[in-house]
């Protein structure tokens, strides 16, 4: 489903700051769960939370170096696709089979600059993505990288 805002989204990034955190790169690289390798998309969360948990998923229990987070405007007059959990059968499949499928064609084809996704990890959150190719990926705006700070009691052993 393609639909506006009426205000404008805000999204929320967390990555190593030895990198450009707004950027697609890594993506683009090595693929992920709604791209496959060659795709420039930059992956977000619509809280700061949700993209805490996204990264905590893959740090393996220890506390993830280096990490800084970003803000990012989306403008109310941008295009905006939602994708429900209902709409895309198997989207949360451990091979990213529907997933992948879903996202390279809405990137191919430059349907939006910005996608809504279901997010595996909180199943009740939503992470963003962001074609950097799209020509309207200009008229969105990132904050100045920022530290994360981990709260110790995330890494506390029981």
């Amino acid at each position: 489903m393609v639909s506006r805002h009426s205000g404008s989204l805000r999204a929320f990034r967390i990555a190593d700051m030895r990198h450009t955190i707004f950027d697609g790169t890594g993506a683009m690289l090595h693929g992920a769960r709604w791209n496959s390798p060659g795709r420039r998309i930059i992956y977000a969360a619509e809280t700061y939370a949700g993209a805490l948990l996204e990264i905590l998923v893959h740090a393996s229990g220890n506390v993830p170096k280096g990490q800084g987070y970003i803000e990012i405007e989306i403008p109310a007059a941008l295009s905006i696709e939602e994708i429900a959990p209902e709409d895309l059968p198997r989207w949360d499949s451990p091979s990213f089979e529907a997933a992948r499928k879903f996202g390279n064609r809405w990137y191919d084809e430059r349907r939006t600059p910005v996608a809504i996704v279901p997010s595996v990890v909180t199943l009740v959150e939503r992470n963003v993505l962001i074609n950097q190719e799209h020509p309207d990926f200009a008229r969105i705006r990132a904050s100045e990288p920022r530290p994360v700070r981990w709260d110790a009691r995330l890494w506390k052993r029981a």
